[in-house]
């Protein structure tokens, strides 16, 4: 699903990322480790499409397509969903107003017609009974006043709705308590499925350790190549170490 081929990044004339390569196949889960400044976000952010970075060299191929000069717009549309390490707020937008403009807005770029609005709500009902949402929370405006618990429970909302074929969750394990990160590995435990793919770069093994991961067997190996990404175990977790 998600192919990246000597990777070399750099922004503002500073070189982060120095011959990454990785491979993301339907239905697994990579974790990306590695301590702040080792490239972890700068990963995310070139996938997702942040043109603040120039990619020097090296590819970046999603479904077999090279995405290197599709906009952040397009790459959302095609199915490549990130969430925040710090989610924005927006005032007087509500949780379900934000996702169905989202929703429809990629319907759109599709040329699909709007999701009705019976069809919205089922759907609005359906995710957030799987991720024990309050209906409270989602008239709520994004994100504001949110606790960091909250803001990543809203990311992983988000993802449900949307059901992205690639998601890639920045350090959606920082500032969290063991009660928040229950919440965000049950929710990603709930939403993986055969046909997408989920990456998750964090600089701790919190979110791989809970133990809502427990049927899954994680192997670490410390290969100590500077900007080097390794797949080191063939599971369904794939646990890299960036350096």
């Amino acid at each position: 699903m998600l192919k990246i081929e000597n990777l070399h990044v750099s922004i503002e004339g500073k070189e982060i990322l120095k011959g990454l390569s990785l491979d993301v196949k339907p239905g697994e889960i990579h974790a990306i480790m590695g301590p702040n400044g080792s490239g972890k976000s700068t990963l995310s952010s070139v996938i997702a499409g942040n043109e603040d970075y120039e990619v020097v060299k090296g590819n970046i191929f999603y479904n077999g397509e090279n995405i290197e000069d599709l906009s952040a717009d397009e790459r959302a549309n095609r199915g490549i969903f990130m969430s925040f390490q710090y989610p924005v707020a927006i005032p007087g937008i509500t949780v379900t107003n934000f996702i169905k403009t989202a929703i429809n807005s990629n319907l759109k770029a599709r040329g699909e017609k709007e999701m009705p609005a019976g069809e919205m709500l089922k759907k609005i009902r359906e995710k957030s009974k799987l991720l024990e949402i309050d209906s409270k929370f989602l008239s709520r405006s994004l994100n504001e006043g949110f606790s960091g618990g909250e803001k990543k429970r809203n990311e992983i909302f988000q993802m449900a709705m949307l059901e992205p074929n690639l998601a890639i969750l920045d350090e959606t394990d920082s500032g969290l308590d063991i009660d928040a990160l229950k919440v965000v590995a049950n929710g990603v435990n709930k939403l993986k499925n055969d046909d997408n793919a989920i990456v998750i770069p964090t600089y701790t093994k919190s979110v791989c350790s809970s133990p809502s991961y427990h049927f899954f067997y994680i192997n670490i190996l410390y290969l100590y190549a500077k900007n080097a990404l390794f797949e080191i175990a063939e599971n369904h977790i794939l646990v890299h170490k960036l350096h």
